[in-house]
């Protein structure tokens, strides 16, 4: 067996760079249609990721010990993450990371800022579409209530958290989020890359940090159960305002994180 054949996943960092510029140059080509249309995927599959949690999620209190139960829903909610980079769409906050090009002189930020603008349009028409779905098949009705009241949990914990908590944590979740991305680069093969992807996203999403897109469809879960049923209650600041709040501080936030990570790749290994 040659070498070739056995090595499989053998990028080394300092190549990860001049990878990461190329790949990013390659989807601010690709015309604002298409960048709407996988942004668009790119939601519904988050959205089927944040499903997996929700189900995960929906357990009876103290069934399952708290840590346990979060690392568990990360899993879950990985297979987004895993979609979004096999499957190929674009996500918003993967394409933080395009800062690389900037950071180098390769991209103009207006191109950047653009891009950035449709993929997070695309995903947030993706998501509610995947939540609108989801609810209509009666997906909510799941474990005789367990998943409508996890829904309601989880959306009501994210509009409660301040400006300055949604900002801090949409920094550390996205930097796990774009370092997860960016291993992928080192990755020659599609398990190379799932292996790459799962810890990190796993580890965010039980840390319970801000990820934009992800928000995008679990607050709207949460926010579809309180609309449909007389019955529900939720923390009061669970609204369309809470929602939009959140998403814009989540969203700087995410911004910031994966401008951090693109910047240390870029100072140690490709300004020169």
């Amino acid at each position: 067996m040659s070498d070739e054949q056995i090595k499989v996943d053998d990028h080394a960092p300092s190549d990860l760079p001049a990878k990461a510029r190329e790949t990013y140059g390659e989807k601010l080509e690709l015309g604002p249609a298409k960048i709407l249309t996988l942004g668009f995927l790119a939601g519904i599959f988050i959205g089927f990721g944040s499903i997996a949690f929700l189900v995960v999620k929906a357990v009876p209190d103290a069934a399952v010990p708290f840590g346990v139960l979060q690392f568990a829903s990360g899993l879950a909610f990985s297979l987004g993450l895993v979609l979004v980079v096999v499957a190929g769409a674009e996500l918003f906050t993967g394409n933080t990371l395009m800062l690389v090009r900037r950071y180098s002189g390769e991209s103009a930020l207006s191109d950047i800022l653009g891009a950035w603008a449709l993929a997070w349009l695309g995903n947030l028409a993706g998501s509610i579409f995947v939540v609108a779905l989801f609810f209509a098949a009666g997906g909510h009705e799941a474990g005789d209530g367990l998943l409508a009241g996890a829904a309601l949990e989880v959306a009501g914990d994210k509009t409660a958290k301040g400006a300055w908590a949604t900002f801090t944590s949409g920094i550390l979740a996205n930097m796990l989020v774009c370092l997860a991305v960016w291993m992928t680069f080192a990755a020659r093969s599609v398990q190379g890359r799932i292996l790459a992807l799962v810890p990190p996203i796993a580890t965010f999403v039980a840390a319970g940090f801000e990820h934009s897109v992800a928000n995008m469809s679990l607050i709207p879960a949460g926010l579809a159960v309180l609309w449909t049923d007389p019955a529900a209650t939720a923390d009061p600041s669970l609204g369309i305002g809470g929602f939009l709040l959140n998403l814009l501080w989540s969203t700087l936030g995410n911004i910031v994180g994966g401008g951090l990570i693109a910047l240390g790749s870029w100072f140690s290994y490709d300004r020169d």
